[in-house]
């Protein structure tokens, strides 16, 4: 069933003239994505971009194409697909460049897809109550693992009797990431944030609710696309405004993905996010004696060593521990379910050739 997906596309008030972008392009269609395919299947099954994921399937958008296709790829928003207009539910996804998840909610240790092939993440949080040091820790994290770069901007300033104490704490996590302040009304978020969302660039808000995430993207695509609403007073917790994934396409050709505030963000398979993110604590840990110091009581740890002399604060290397422990025993669960899901599909394939003989 096509549809007009033109709600998805901002207006163009850049000055860059629209018709120097193809649709593809402002889409985030890039080589790498280009080298999965070729001329003759690109026109046999035309590429195409996950706008939002309902219930009743992917909306997607395309040159000349927006459609949707029911319930069947595996895909989330951002992603690429190459339509397959006979047969909509067997579009090919292709491979991703990054993706963002979590361990999804509940005992059987899914994966949440939260987003797809983003080159920008902007964690998003408010100089008040709401802002928390390990849940941006866990973000940057995520970010890293998937070689997305990350950005925290700090919202809500204005309120603040002081925000450089919360400047300093989230500049803390780690020199290799970009923290700003600014005020996500107006003219100020657009121009402060030019630098990542350059034409053909995806980028996504990540953070709780009420922080300032929808309005972030109503500044980048200049047109108010997505609902806001503001924060409880009593605790400065956020009433939840989005309550979907979605894909904005500004006028200047760049993606923008709004999400849902997500206070619960269990890591998984993110080892190497997390080495990046604390890398002063895993170059100490290299150092020690034993290769599986538990930087306890071991001899020769050099964690320890760095803890006593003040090298590192005693708060920040329990928060990597802690992430650690949850990444490993998440990642240990998955794989589980992983295999047993692959064992299933593998019974439930020699019943169906049973039955065909």
């Amino acid at each position: 069933m096509t549809r007009d997906y033109s709600q998805f596309l901002g207006p163009n008030k850049s000055g860059l003239p629209r018709q120097e972008l193809s649709l593809l392009s402002r889409l985030g269609w890039q080589n790498f994505f280009a080298q999965q395919t070729d001329v003759d299947e690109m026109a046999a099954t035309p590429p195409c971009r996950v706008v939002e994921v309902q219930r009743s399937g992917l909306r997607v958008l395309g040159d000349g194409l927006a459609t949707e296709i029911p319930p069947g790829p595996e895909a989330t928003v951002g992603d690429w697909l190459l339509f397959d207009a006979d047969h909509p539910q067997r579009s090919r996804v292709l491979d991703r460049k990054s993706l963002i998840k979590r361990r999804a909610a509940g005992h059987d240790r899914k994966e949440q897809l939260i987003g797809a092939n983003i080159d920008t993440a902007f964690i998003v949080t408010s100089c008040n109550a709401d802002f928390n040091l390990a849940r941006l820790e866990r973000y940057v994290a995520l970010a890293m693992e998937t070689q997305i770069t990350p950005v925290i901007l700090l919202t809500k300033a204005d309120l603040s009797d002081d925000p450089a104490p919360y400047l300093a704490d989230a500049r803390s996590i780690s020199d290799r990431i970009t923290v700003l302040s600014l005020d996500a009304r107006g003219d100020e978020a657009r121009g402060t944030l030019a630098p990542w969302c350059k034409p053909g660039k995806t980028v996504a808000f990540l953070g709780s609710s009420g922080v300032g995430k929808s309005t972030l993207t109503n500044a980048l695509s200049e047109t108010a696309q997505a609902a806001t609403q503001g924060i409880r007073e009593d605790d400065a917790r956020g009433r939840h405004t989005t309550s979907h994934r979605q894909l904005h396409i500004t006028g200047a050709g760049c993606a923008v993905l709004d999400t849902p505030g997500m206070r619960e963000l269990q890591l998984t398979d993110a080892s190497a996010g997390l080495e990046e993110t604390f890398a002063d604590l895993a170059t100490l840990a290299a150092s020690c004696k034993f290769n599986d110091c538990a930087h306890d009581t071991e001899p020769g740890c050099a964690v320890r060593a760095g803890l006593e002399t003040g090298e590192i604060d005693s708060d920040r290397l329990a928060r990597w521990r802690k992430l650690l422990a949850e990444e490993a025993f998440n990642s240990a669960t998955l794989a589980q379910r992983r295999a047993k899901d692959r064992a299933f599909g593998k019974m439930v394939r020699g019943i169906v050739k049973d039955n065909r003989k």
